[in-house]
């Protein structure tokens, strides 16, 4: 660039916490990267115009990513061999509002949908708990056949009047925007139990409570190395996360879900699925344990 006196023209592009300063930056790798959940935001945001202050949307703006994010995931259609193969015209939203958006926000919908007669039902009201798609991951060493559980205080057994709202868990967290499912599942292990995972098998994809919530989940089951000692107290103290791990034998943790002491459904089903795989993983299947 030719250096003159007095002001220059540039373009400067800014992204948050999505560029590394002193990092290479190239606008085509950030398109790629980011670009579709940035659009997919920008419509969100723009939804939300002269009904929520800016402030209050730059307080949610990196959740809103993440859930924008998420849409372009669930934009990806699923198969269909069996349920009904939904069109454009088979949901109609006459009008949506956003009653509470913090951390996480809820959304009503009044809308009518498609009928297995084919006509369509009355206009009614649909309230729906949004997050964000999330990954979970379980770390199992099949050479000494245990596994690796966490254990955290959870608000949502609290807000049910659990007595016990401390819960036995996977190794869990959202999938940040321009991140794959992989990609958080080893970041994760790390911020919440100090591993770099092996090899990830995938258990299932699916949504946890689809009547009221938009939270979808990838579930996983990791190889890892996990000898004497390796469980500790950890978490990100910027979130306030206290989480302590659990070293336990593969027998151990089919009990607990056997006793209800297991009580959330990624762990439920992450064990069962480990129960039925577990011969070919002792068998020497799959054993990358060391994340390369």
């Amino acid at each position: 660039m030719q250096v003159t006196d007095g002001p220059l023209s540039v373009r400067v592009f800014i992204g948050g916490e999505q560029i590394v300063p002193a990092a290479l930056w190239q606008l085509a790798d950030w398109q790629r990267r980011f670009g579709p959940s940035v659009i997919a935001t920008a419509a969100d945001i723009m939804r939300l115009y002269g009904v929520c202050n800016a402030s209050s949307v730059a307080v949610r703006h990196d959740q809103m990513l993440s859930r924008g994010a998420s849409r372009v995931r669930a934009a990806i259609a699923g198969p269909v061999a069996l349920r009904f193969a939904a069109e454009p015209c088979d949901v109609v939203v006459a009008s949506q509002r956003q009653p509470y958006a913090h951390f996480f926000a809820v959304e009503e919908y009044d809308l009518c949908y498609r009928r297995f007669d084919r006509t369509l039902t009355p206009v009614v009201t649909r309230a729906v708990f949004v997050s964000c798609d999330a990954v979970t991951v379980l770390p199992y060493d099949p050479m000494r056949d245990r596994v690796l559980v966490i254990e955290q205080f959870r608000a949502g057994p609290l807000g049910r009047g659990d007595v016990q709202p401390w819960l036995i868990e996977t190794i869990a967290g959202r999938i940040d925007p321009g991140e794959n499912a992989e990609d958080c599942a080893r970041r994760e292990a790390m911020e919440e139990a100090g591993l770099a995972l092996g090899t990830l098998l995938p258990v299932a994809q699916y949504y946890p409570s689809p009547g009221a919530s938009a939270e979808y989940l990838y579930s996983y089951v990791a190889l890892t190395d996990l000898p004497d000692g390796v469980e500790g107290v950890f978490g990100l103290e910027g979130e306030t996360e206290d989480i302590r791990g659990h070293l336990i034998e593969f027998d151990e943790l089919m009990a607990l879900v056997a006793t209800g002491e297991v009580a959330n459904a990624s762990l439920i089903l992450t064990a069962l699925w480990l129960q039925r795989e577990r011969p070919r993983l002792c068998n020497g299947q799959d054993l990358t344990l060391h994340s390369q």
